[in-house]
């Protein structure tokens, strides 16, 4: 496990600092940096008027991580490095109680590999923090299986409660999962697992709404305006922007380009494949070939963990499957019938509902199957773990004939994963080959014991490199390509972001925002480099946050003395384009354009004020 922890590290860190950032949450860690206030709710700009969309409670980790560490692309995304590399050794830890040791290690080994993890962990993201602490709620959860103590379900309800703090409705993939985990597992009567549940229930209930709730207490004034909200509250932004808005694709993603049905993408280079926008809602769209959802990142191990752990966690219901320790005294023996019962329920569930929802949600991001990656592993590591038993059963041939046939599937869809016959293709079939040869030489009766075992083992580590030797080239090529789950919201050019900041900063005269932005989410990195307030315009879909009259006011009061515009008002939605709401419109129709003197590129950019001194 320690070799296995320290290979998750080296690749959730090699070239870390050079992963693009997302100018979007580093603007708001750095204005968090700056007070009190931002720190709590998460404040966008230093001047604190609006907020980011979510929680801030994964950005308190990357403002401690850059004031103890000083800021950079770095340090801002050592709390998500260092989330992903913690729950390997966890996952392991909690499967080798589920199931055994041989799982949690296939299981551990198969996280630190899963490409869409590692490259979220190289992200400044907060999908990879709430990851781990489903994981926790997952061990807490199997410790009260074993234990029968409601204290520590009780601990895993506060766990998913910090999980929906972090990344908001992303966590409620493994809710239903976990809260049947609980159910089957826990020992007593039905009544009193449901007044367990119920009781855990509302300790989710105070964790998950702790924040939000904490807002209330603020006058509404000192609260800043939540971006993507309709009306600033924070509680708008968690369940209608995050939460409807996302499942039903009602607003458009900024920065993103949507997949287009019928439209040719080269696919001749890796770099083509990746960039291809994610496919349309289907029942296969998690094993596409190409993309940044594809089949190399998280497909291959879904069809790994679909057709060895089903098999494994429904046999596990008959008892056969390894033994808990002192399965001889009747109440071990319970606990370990629980524990398989529970397993089967729980984990087959929040693995079904993960495929099903980010099958068919419209707006989707990679990072956003975080959500049910630890079931993914999970369900892998039993299933390679039950395959290897050198039972002495006829089920080993049950065992043995899913093995090949499963191997077998899983070679054919890595040859079209990989486009041909590649290396990476033939070491996965001699992986394949390999396992299907140990699996045979366990299944021999004059063996010894010893000899046997060590033949199971070699089922386990033969089956990790058939599933998981392309899945680890694509992390050597994520690395190499330094590709981030982040996107680029707010990323300004440096050949405009450079003279921008430099003309900005000698021409401020005391006042108080460095300019006014026509969008909320347009001036990210200039936020990031320059740490200084700015006044927004708009925010999301262009609604008016500051008037034309306020405008005026903090103009005369020489609060404000520039505007600057980078995009147009053209096209058809004009509506939801904040270059071409009032106060962008009324910039452009009276100020002074000074973008040539700044030093950009082209015009139509940097607007000084009218009123503002020269």
């Amino acid at each position: 496990m320690a070799a296995i922890t320290a290979g998750a590290a080296l690749l959730r860190l090699a070239h870390i600092g050079q992963v693009p950032p997302d100018p979007f949450y580093d603007a708001a860690v750095r204005s968090m940096t700056m007070s009190w206030h931002n720190f709590f709710f998460g404040a966008f700009e230093p001047g604190g008027s609006v907020s980011i969309d979510k929680p801030p409670i994964d950005l308190w980790l990357q403002v401690i991580s850059v004031k103890l560490l000083g800021f950079s692309s770095t340090t801002l995304k050592l709390p998500e490095a260092f989330a992903g590399t913690a729950s390997v050794p966890l996952l392991y830890v909690t499967v080798r109680r589920m199931w055994s040791a041989a799982a949690g290690i296939a299981a551990a080994t198969a996280m630190a590999v899963l490409p869409i993890e590692v490259i979220t962990a190289r992200s400044d993201t907060m999908d990879g923090v709430m990851m781990l602490t489903l994981v926790l709620a997952l061990a807490a959860f199997v410790r009260a299986v074993e234990s029968g103590r409601r204290a520590w379900l009780l601990a895993g309800a506060a766990a998913l409660g910090v999980a929906f703090d972090v990344k908001l409705l992303e966590s409620l993939v493994a809710l239903p999962a976990l809260a049947v985990f609980a159910y089957l597992g826990m020992p007593g009567s039905r009544a009193r697992r449901l007044l367990g549940l119920a009781i855990g229930g509302g300790v989710y209930v105070v964790v998950a709404l702790s924040w939000l709730t904490a807002t209330l207490l603020f006058p509404a004034h000192d609260r800043p305006y939540a971006i993507g909200s309709t009306n600033g509250s924070a509680w708008n932004a968690a369940f209608v922007f995050n939460g409807t808005d996302r499942l039903g694709g009602k607003t458009p993603e900024l920065g993103t380009t949507e997949f287009e049905a019928g439209h040719h993408y080269p696919v001749a280079t890796q770099e083509e494949r990746d960039h291809i926008p994610i496919g349309p809602p289907s029942p296969t769209r998690l094993l596409a070939t190409v993309g940044p959802l594809s089949g190399e990142r998280l497909g291959l191990e879904i069809v790994a963990a679909l057709l060895l752990g089903i098999p494994a966690l429904l046999w596990g219901l008959s008892g056969d499957a390894n033994a808990p320790p002192g399965e001889d005294e009747p109440q071990e023996e319970a606990a370990g019938k629980r524990m398989r019962r529970a397993a089967a329920g729980g984990l087959t569930l929040w693995m079904l509902v993960g495929i099903a929802l980010f099958s068919h949600q419209i707006r989707l991001h990679p990072r956003y199957v975080e959500g049910f990656t630890p079931a993914v592993a999970a369900m892998l590591g039993i299933g390679v773990a039950w395959v290897a038993q050198s039972a002495e059963r006829i089920s080993s041939r049950v065992r043995l004939a899913i093995l090949v046939v499963a191997l077998a599937l899983i070679v054919y869809y890595g040859e079209r994963l990989t486009y041909g016959y590649t290396i990476e293709w033939w070491l996965s079939l001699l992986g394949a080959l390999g396992a299907i040869a140990f699996a045979l030489l366990a299944r021999t009766r004059w063996l010894a014991m010893r000899v046997r075992g060590l033949a199971a083992g070699g089922v386990i580590a033969m089956t990790l490199v058939a599933v998981l030797v392309i899945p680890l080239k694509a992390d050597f090529t994520a690395i190499d390509d330094r590709v981030s789950d982040a996107g680029l919201v707010g990323q300004l050019p440096g050949s405009q972001q450079h003279p921008l900041s430099t003309y900005l900063l000698a021409h401020q005269d005391g006042a108080f925002y460095e300019l006014a932005a026509e969008s909320a989410t347009a001036v990210g990195s200039l936020i990031v480099q320059d740490a200084r307030p700015v006044l927004m315009l708009t925010t999301y879909d262009a609604r008016v946050f500051t008037s034309v009259a306020k405008l005026k006011r903090l103009i005369a009061e020489g609060k404000v003395r520039y505007a600057f515009l980078n995009t147009f008002c053209a096209g058809a939605a004009r509506s939801v384009n904040p270059a071409c709401s009032e106060p962008a419109r009324w910039v452009r129709a009276h100020g002074t354009d000074v973008s040539f003197k700044a030093g950009l590129s082209h015009g139509g950019l940097l607007y000084r004020l009218p009123g503002a001194r020269p």
